[in-house]
């Protein structure tokens, strides 16, 4: 069976271009004892990749680290019969082979009327990591006022939802265009939501009396504005930095406003969802009655065919999906 692959052929400088990948293609070798083959089905394409690229995905090489889901479609492993959907970590290939017990790799519980690509969205990484953010580093209260930034984006969409559904009080987004801000009011339902390009002290204007929690993903002068914005004692879950993935041999200066942390007695800390897999039970057991009843939104930007790979991500990169970006590459 021949399978294909994403290769990484060089790092880049700045923003990542299409030659930087290359398609390949190779022969599976036949299957050991203990292993299953699996076809994927879908493919993430997330931000963190871009440091991947810098360090983690080796020129010459697979790129190899990156959630999906697939069926069983030949198998040497009994507790893995052909059929069993599946989630993994390997990266961007047609095809993978596991065996039972590989890190990462888990045996999927489908729910009727939620479609499986939620596995990489709202029921995967991107609503552990948005779950995690809320309940274990913030611990949301009833009524609190929360703002999250990129708020139209996988996680930062998910979070302002379930925000609400802890019983936030008013859920302040951010967001890159006119069209992502109505969407993140109009479809995802906060409470009020802006442009970023409009100035990042609108943020301070839409809280007058400040935010009790933030869950920022983007860093820089979002921060700074997070940090701006919180009044004392308030919280902030810190969980990525997008805005210097691009030049991380030059990150931008600390929030200028980083002793306000001090003064005010603020919490940041920052997470990542690798650190909490213990939760994602707990997680699926709010998010799934909540997604069948409609008061969570399966946000996603779905991309078709295995060729679409590098192209999705470079659009990820560039803002251009709502929601989760990830690729279809099988039924």
């Amino acid at each position: 069976m021949i399978t294909r692959a994403i290769h990484l052929k060089a790092r880049p400088t700045g923003f990542p271009v299409p030659e930087q990948f290359e398609l390949v293609e190779h022969e599976l070798p036949a299957l050991a004892d203990g292993t299953a083959l699996v076809e994927n089905v879908h493919l993430s394409v997330d931000p963190y990749m871009r440091e991947l690229m810098d360090e983690g995905w080796e020129p010459g090489a697979q790129c190899g680290t990156g959630r999906a889901v697939g069926r069983v479609v030949a198998s040497r492993e009994p507790s893995w019969p052909v059929g069993t959907v599946v989630a993994h970590g390997e990266g961007w290939s047609t095809h993978a082979t596991l065996r039972a017990g590989h890190p990462g790799a888990r045996i999927l519980q489908l729910h009727d009327g939620i479609p499986l690509s939620a596995h990489l969205s709202v029921l995967g990484g991107t609503g552990l990591t948005a779950y995690v953010g809320l309940v274990e580093i913030l611990r949301l209260k009833p009524g609190e006022t929360i703002y999250v930034s990129a708020a139209a984006g996988a996680v930062g969409g998910t979070a302002g939802q379930l925000a609400r559904l802890l019983g936030a009080g008013r859920v302040i987004g951010s967001a890159g265009s006119a069209a992502k801000v109505k969407h993140v009011v109009e479809d995802l339902r906060f409470d009020a939501a802006f442009d970023y390009h409009d100035g990042l002290g609108r943020l301070a204007e839409l809280v007058p009396g400040g935010l009790d929690a933030s869950l920022e993903g983007v860093g820089g002068a979002h921060l700074e504005a997070a940090i701006g914005a919180t009044k004392e004692f308030g919280r902030i879950a810190w969980v990525g930095a997008i805005s210097q993935y691009h030049d991380a041999a030059n990150p931008p200066p600390a929030p200028r406003n980083l002793y306000r942390v001090a003064d005010y007695s603020l919490q940041l800390r920052g997470y990542q969802v690798r650190h909490h897999l213990r939760l994602r039970p707990d997680a699926e057991a709010l998010l799934v009655p909540a997604i069948r009843d409609g008061r969570i939104l399966v946000d996603e930007t779905v991309v078709r065919g295995f060729d679409q790979v590098v192209p999705a991500f470079l659009g990820m990169l560039r803002g251009e999906n709502v929601g989760k970006m990830i690729v279809a590459i099988a039924d």
